[in-house]
């Protein structure tokens, strides 16, 4: 009958409203919460089956959904963790059970916006529990190939095991000019010693000396070199390796390196120009120059001058702070002003935001409606940039959510008036029995 099928649109009219004020209330509530996405509802009609010359309600249905898709304004803070993405993207997070769960079994969630701190074992976490995922890097700072379409490679940053830093010199660069004069007959053959320090395996400053000694012919001028390279960590009066090194003088690559020998020591590398050290701490490639290669080692008549040494490697210093930069990057930065790459925290995207799983604390989880997973580097694809010093407001408008409030309430108002009014008519009904 169409006139109770006027009372049951006008309950369910009664029902929505009611869920439209939930939302409203939840998104008034939040409006000062960090991350805080708002509720929305969507509203949609119900039509039944209609005979001739008979029209039934058949009322109205709601979905409610957070409305992830969209991004509050981003605040500076003074917290160097505190990170938010400015743009499309979550952050990788997981609770206290997933911390020393298998990666496999770990749960994943995902937040806008989070003001990070290391707890008592290290690990960055929020205040309400959700602690930080990202790809762990190697000693040299490289994340190496990764899993993006899981979480399986992700694990809790952990800053504890990095308080104390020391980091190896593997590689040095020489750029120096070598006095063409000094191989001419006639000269006295002294020999340049170039000191150069390197840090060890314990962050221990050591010497190494590269001695150049030219070869002096009888006539003319011999363009050729000894090197002889003495390491200060074991007997400094034995050289370790020794090359022989040749010199162009011709109008195309005059100065240029033109050929090196290896005497004694690891073999150079004409591909890479580099020399291979085996020094008391483990190997160390010097770059001396490529073969007619203007950088490196040269021979000009200019007086003996080392333009350019340069090496890695860190001494032993103590963590003083904690960084984040825009390609999710955790800096580690020491007391001695060195930087190591700790941990890359990727952006989550998947391709309905709004399909996600809202949970407690602005997570939320990944469901069938929003799709799989990937995690780019931040500010790559379709995925935004990672802000550090920098949380996410709430999406909230206050001043739209009372004007929703309004409405809400009228509807609401005028659905219950349906309701009176088909009562009213149903006793009318009734009344016609007596």
């Amino acid at each position: 009958m169409s006139i109770s099928s006027s009372l049951n649109a006008g309950i369910m009219g009664l029902a929505v409203n009611a869920a439209r004020l939930s939302t409203i209330s939840d998104n008034i509530a939040n409006s000062g919460t960090y991350g805080y996405k708002r509720s929305q509802v969507d509203f949609s009609s119900m039509v039944l089956n209609q005979r001739e010359n008979a029209y039934s309600a058949g009322g109205v249905r709601v979905v409610s959904y957070k409305a992830v898709n969209e991004n509050g304004s981003l605040i500076s803070t003074g917290n160097a963790t505190d990170i938010a993405i400015a743009g499309r993207g979550l952050i990788p997070v997981t609770n206290q059970g997933g911390v020393n769960a298998l990666a496999s079994e770990r749960n994943l969630q995902l937040v806008p916006t989070g003001s990070f701190f290391a707890d008592q074992n290290g690990n960055l976490r929020t205040q309400s529990g959700l602690f930080l995922l990202g790809w762990p890097a190697d000693t040299g700072g490289n994340i190496g190939n990764v899993s993006r379409n899981s979480s399986t490679g992700l694990e809790p940053v952990n800053i504890a095991a990095n308080q104390l830093t020391a980091s190896a010199t593997r590689n040095i660069n020489l750029g120096i000019n070598l006095p063409a004069d000094a191989t001419a007959a006639g000269q006295l053959g002294e020999a340049f010693d170039l000191p150069t320090d390197y840090y060890d395996n314990l962050g221990r400053t050591q010497t190494l000396t590269y001695r150049f000694t030219p070869i002096v012919p009888a006539t003319g001028a011999s363009n050729q070199w000894t090197i002889e390279v003495f390491d200060g960590a074991g007997d400094p009066n034995v050289s370790i390796a020794e090359y022989s090194v040749t010199f162009a003088d011709d109008s195309v690559n005059g100065g240029k390196v033109s050929a090196v020998t290896a005497i004694s020591g690891g073999a150079y590398d004409p591909a890479t120009g580099e020399i291979s050290l085996n020094v008391a701490s483990g190997p160390i490639n010097t770059f001396i120059g490529r073969i007619n290669d203007s950088s490196g080692l040269t021979q000009f008549s200019a007086p003996f001058s080392p333009t350019s040494v340069t090496k890695d490697g860190s001494p032993i210093g103590d963590l003083s702070t904690i960084e984040i930069d825009s390609e999710g990057f955790v800096q580690a930065i020491y007391d001695t002003g060195f930087r190591r790459t700790l941990y890359q925290i990727p952006v989550g995207d998947v391709p309905n935001l709004n399909g996600l799983i809202p949970r407690d604390d602005q997570s939320f989880s990944v469901s069938a409606a929003s799709g799989s997973i990937y995690f780019w580097d931040a500010g790559t694809g379709p995925v935004g940039t990672m802000e550090g010093f920098a949380l996410m407001q709430s999406t909230t408008d206050v001043a739209s959510e009372l004007t929703d409030l309004i409405e809400t309430q009228r509807a609401y108002s005028s659905n219950a008036t349906i309701i009176r009014t088909v009562d009213e008519m149903l006793q009318e009904t009734t009344n016609l029995k007596r």
